[in-house]
């Protein structure tokens, strides 16, 4: 947490990284989960635009109701916190295999990209690199 409190203090976008796989995302998200308190800690820091990378969905066969699931728990949460939910791009992401990180992964038919929309519009794209390229200069 230390570490996360000293980069983030300087940041103007956070990506918050969620394990997809069973367990390990109700940990995170749980009440004194790491996950959510990540993202109080980015909102309380001044960090007011939120990318969220749901990783190893190999795990999970990348499977459309997991992703779905994950997105419907984060949003509710995250709109506590502070931040817009629709103004934050949801990308299903394999790290390990590099699925959805720059190029986008025939491993998720069913995905068809994130929207977002801030005051600056809407913005649109399929893989991380597209979304940390919509974020919005200071």
């Amino acid at each position: 947490i230390k570490n996360m409190i000293t980069g983030t203090s300087q940041a103007d976008c956070a990506v918050l990284i969620i394990a997809a796989g069973t367990g390990e995302f109700e940990a995170g998200i749980s009440k004194d989960g790491q996950t959510r308190e990540h993202a109080l800690l980015a909102y309380t820091l001044g960090v007011k635009q939120l990318i969220v990378a749901i990783n190893k969905m190999d795990t999970t066969k990348w499977s459309e109701d997991r992703f779905k699931e994950i997105v419907k728990e984060t949003s509710n949460f995250i709109k506590k916190v502070g931040f817009n939910p629709k103004s934050v791009a949801f990308v299903p992401i394999s790290g390990f295999n590099g699925d959805n990180m720059i190029d986008s992964s025939s491993n998720c038919p069913w995905y068809k990209g994130w929207e977002k929309e801030t005051k600056a519009g809407k913005s649109s794209g399929k893989t991380l690199l597209d979304a940390i390229d919509a974020i919005e200069p200071p």
